[in-house]
């Protein structure tokens, strides 16, 4: 049996400007830790705005198509149960974010990420009619989704295999 590669992933790291306003954390705790020891406080801050820099960075939700599932952040759906993904940026990701957002969507969205991925659910037990993803890359995310469901499909289609 041929197993499927990762078609698409990626990480929604927050954007530099939250990473620089993290790393001012460090010298701030340096700041607390100077009057006792000058050397022990430029290490305290390094040692803290490193950590949350790196909390941050491991922490951010990732996006992932392969094996037949999406997975956004901690959820993950079988591509069996996903319609056309539309993919949007700019005003157009903007309103589709906000005044266009269905208020029964399952929501990954980020800041400082402009591109967004709306993806209908076809499960009529889901509670949620759409998935909304934020992504670097929308048009990737769409088309990755659309051969994983491609493939599913004509998995289905073709005769059972033995294992």
């Amino acid at each position: 049996m041929q197993k499927q590669r990762t078609e698409y992933r990626e990480r929604l790291t927050p954007s530099l400007w939250i990473l620089v306003s993290a790393a001012v954390v460090g010298p701030m705790a340096a700041l607390v830790l100077a009057p006792l020891d000058p050397t022990l406080a430029l290490v305290v801050g390094a040692i803290v705005g490193a950590l949350i820099i790196a909390a941050l960075v491991a922490l951010s939700p990732v996006i992932d198509v392969r094996e037949g599932m999406l997975r956004a952040g901690r959820a993950r759906i079988g591509v069996e149960w996903l319609g056309a993904p539309v993919p949007f940026s700019g005003d157009e990701a903007r309103n589709a974010r906000g005044p266009g957002l269905d208020r029964d969507s399952w929501l990954v969205i980020r800041g400082g990420i402009d591109g967004i991925v709306v993806v209908p659910l076809e499960d009529p037990d889901d509670p949620a009619v759409s998935w909304v993803i934020s992504t670097r890359t929308p048009d990737r995310l769409a088309a990755a989704i659309n051969r994983a469901r491609a493939y599913a499909q004509s998995r289905q289609m073709s005769p059972t295999e033995s294992s």
